[in-house]
């Protein structure tokens, strides 16, 4: 079937802090199969553009999706960062999000 996927890096970034807001940036590659530096870089746009808000937790960081943000405008009808989410993730991370609750509480 060749070496692809339905949906982005960005994405299952996305989906890994939803379902563990502690993941370290080496277990986002290793479980995504990018390097350490993409999935920085990535963590990083998802921080600029809003989605993911990262607080310092000792020498580590603890990340918070903001589940109320639009998709980017490219798609229609603008659904939220948390309805993508609701499809993506487990159902205890589901059943959060849903809630409207902080998948990292």
């Amino acid at each position: 079937m060749g070496d692809w996927t339905f949906l982005t890096n960005h994405a299952r970034v996305l989906a890994c802090i939803a379902e563990d807001p502690g993941v370290r940036i080496r277990d986002i590659a290793a479980d995504i199969g990018i390097t350490e530096r993409n999935a920085f870089g990535i963590v990083a746009d998802l921080t600029a553009a809003g989605y993911v808000l990262k607080d310092k937790h000792g020498r580590r960081n603890r990340y918070r999706i903001q589940v109320h943000v639009p998709l980017r405008k490219d798609t229609d009808g603008h659904p939220t960062i948390g309805e993508l989410l609701a499809v993506l993730v487990s159902t205890k991370s589901r059943g959060d999000l849903q809630q409207g609750v902080d998948v990292s509480a």
